[in-house]
């Protein structure tokens, strides 16, 4: 069975209702990175990333996968799927992919900060101080914040490497390490990228850009895919 990678970025869940963080009107238009997205600001002021973070969460649990991430999840009755993710909610799993890595850590789950280790399913959506893991310390957001290390990005890249078939979807391809993981695809595999604002990769062979909103993209390259398979 034919391995395929697809690597997703915010595009993906913003017809979802959920907000990307570059665009003009996203997430750091009203949010300063440095304040809510880095190990300092979680040092000097955890309720206010709690805050920015639980407000995430609200925004998921009322938000619905989208005919992308449905239509991702048919091509696993042919091919075999691996999502790779730089999207921390869970809408992927939501709309039926059995295999998705995060690269960026997970919105509804909470881990130790003395253990990274120790990960846990948060129960709703609402991380406050005192919140403590077993060993007794402060819980933080399972998410991996500007500054520091990608842990999955190997895993990522290697997945990369064996594909047949590599789909990018929603990203702009700016943001490092997760935007070098399409340079790992074997040179003479069909690659797809789709986003309205898609531009050529410099040195990456047999790229098909699809400038199309996901919704849209995703599903005809999906139904293309199954009438097409080579086992």
């Amino acid at each position: 069975m034919k391995k395929i990678a697809v690597l997703t970025g915010a595009g993906v869940s913003a017809e979802s209702g959920l907000k990307t963080f570059r665009d003009h009107d996203g997430l750091w238009h009203d949010h300063r990175i440095e304040d809510v997205a880095t190990p300092e600001a979680w040092e000097r002021d955890m309720d206010l990333v709690n805050q920015f973070y639980n407000e995430r969460r609200k925004n998921l649990l009322e938000a619905m996968p989208n005919e992308a991430h449905i239509a991702l999840a048919r091509l696993e009755e042919k091919y075999n799927v691996t999502v790779i993710t730089q999207n921390v909610d869970d809408l992927h799993e939501r709309g039926g992919s059995s295999n998705v890595l995060h690269l960026h850590g997970e919105l509804k789950k909470v881990r130790s900060t003395v253990d990274p280790e120790l990960v846990y399913e948060l129960n709703g959506w609402e991380l406050k101080r005192g919140d403590l893991c077993e060993k007794g310390s402060q819980l933080r957001p399972h998410i991996v914040w500007f500054g520091e290390a990608v842990p999955l990005i190997e895993d990522a890249a290697g997945i990369v490497q064996e594909a047949d078939i590599v789909i990018i979807i929603g990203t702009s391809l700016q943001v490092y390490p997760a935007a070098g993981l399409i340079h790992y695809a074997f040179a003479g595999a069909p690659k797809y990228y789709i986003d309205p604002k898609a531009v050529q990769v410099p040195f990456i062979p047999m790229l098909e850009i699809i400038r199309k909103p996901a919704g849209e993209g995703v599903p005809e390259l999906v139904d293309k895919l199954m009438l097409n398979v080579e086992f």
